[in-house]
């Protein structure tokens, strides 16, 4: 049987051998991980129109919804995605036609579409988006506000291949 003998020495080199662990992976460039995708949030595809037209404003505006889509994994900015939007507004509840509708992302990943100011339905002001194209999976976001004042309303996708 093998004695573990603790002296000084023997527990400075081995506090010193983890000091320099620690240390050496501290300096070490991080790995990349990769950016994982936007999961679905509950209550997201409430009151959802598949093939919802895509157009430069819903109603007569006042409030904007803006965001990004990402390539899960690289985080490639994605161009040409659709987008729809949807919300209990000051022109019309989430479930009517008309606040409805959808837009696409630019060069950059970048979506941005005016509609109605939105309002609170059960207590809280919120919107609905959702990326539905299928090229990549199905995603529905429910942001919600901080307060029925805000003016606008950022929600951000990542997205996986199908």
């Amino acid at each position: 049987m093998t004695a573990v003998v603790f002296n000084r020495r023997n527990l400075l080199a081995a506090g010193g051998s983890v000091l320099a662990t620690g240390i050496s992976g501290l300096l070490l460039p991080a790995r990349a991980q990769g950016i994982a995708p936007t999961p679905s949030m509950s209550g997201g595809s409430n009151n959802y129109r598949k093939g919802a037209p895509t157009v430069d404003r819903i109603g007569k505006g006042g409030f904007w919804i803006s965001g990004t889509v990402r390539r899960a994994g690289d985080g490639t900015p994605l161009a040409g995605q659709r987008i729809q939007i949807w919300a209990h507004t000051t022109e019309g509840q989430e479930h009517e036609p008309q606040s409805h509708g959808a837009t696409l992302t630019d060069k950059n990943g970048a979506f941005r579409l005016e509609m109605p100011q939105i309002i609170p339905i059960f207590g809280q002001p919120h919107g609905h988006l959702a990326y539905d194209s299928g090229e990549f999976k199905t995603v529905f976001l429910r942001p919600v506000m901080r307060s029925a004042k805000e003016t606008s309303l950022e929600a951000h996708f990542v997205l996986q291949p199908v």
